[in-house]
């Protein structure tokens, strides 16, 4: 066993990311066998991952969730901001200029849109909530917007841990809500067109949902969505711990 511990911890990022694959495949998995894909594997994943670092918490005593297990060491390294904003600038590496500006006025529109009302929708949950300094109302304001924006949000600005984990979750809240309600509202809001697909994922924003929810109503639409819901991200990680954040700063001052 010992042997077995030191041979964790010494391949401790092959070790993350094997971690990680298992909890993808199982959370995919769960999301096809007991939600019929209604709620997206890359949510479940995420709950799951919140589950593994509060247990890690809990069992170490430290400060650093499943990191602090010794035999997963590796997570340290796996979660740290390198591998995040690699993650962050390779989603939209792969997106064509040409096809963004197909996307006309009305896309561009839509994410600034999107972006600042969900921002502020979500500062002012967290004012109501009891918060009442700037870092922590933009940090759960930027969670609104996506679960990636919140966490990269609040490590800009200087958020605490607590903060940041209620930023992921609400940003968690919204992706399953989007993905169940999509399909539901899709006939009423016209939901039926690329134009419209773009549009929507430019005002919603969160990818897995985004791209979950136009699966459910029309398989077609996804690419469409999910890319003016990919540029949403990069969008509000840009604008929230900037701008926004000063914006709240003034505010509450």
């Amino acid at each position: 066993m010992e042997y077995i511990t030191t041979l964790l911890a010494k391949n401790g990022l092959v070790v993350a990311f094997l971690s990680v694959g298992l909890i993808m495949y199982s959370s995919d998995f769960l999301s096809e066998k007991l939600t019929r894909k209604k709620i997206p594997g890359s949510a479940i994943a995420i709950f799951l991952g919140l589950v593994l670092a509060y247990i890690g918490g809990v069992v170490s005593g430290g400060s650093k969730g499943i990191a602090d297990i010794k035999e997963l060491s590796g997570f340290e390294l796996m979660g740290g901001a390198m591998f995040r904003d690699f993650a962050i600038v390779s989603t939209a590496m792969g997106v064509s200029f040409v096809v963004v500006r197909k996307t006309g006025l009305a896309g561009i529109i839509s994410l600034f849109v999107g972006v600042i009302l969900t921002f502020f929708t979500g500062a002012t949950i967290a004012y109501f909530m009891g918060y009442r300094d700037a870092i922590s109302i933009t940090t759960i304001g930027a969670g609104a917007c996506t679960f990636v924006v919140g966490p990269v949000t609040g490590a800009a600005i200087g958020a605490s841990s607590d903060v940041i984990a209620i930023s992921i979750a609400t940003g968690l809240v919204k992706s399953i809500a989007i993905t169940i309600c999509t399909p539901l509202v899709a006939r009423v809001i016209g939901l039926n067109n690329p134009a419209t697909a773009m549009v929507f994922g430019g005002l919603i924003g969160t990818t897995s949902g985004v791209a979950a929810g136009l699966a459910s109503t029309d398989p077609k639409l996804v690419p469409y969505g999910a890319m003016t819901a990919t540029f949403y991200t990069g969008l509000g990680c840009l604008l929230c711990p900037s701008i926004l954040y000063l914006l709240v700063k003034v505010i509450v001052g």
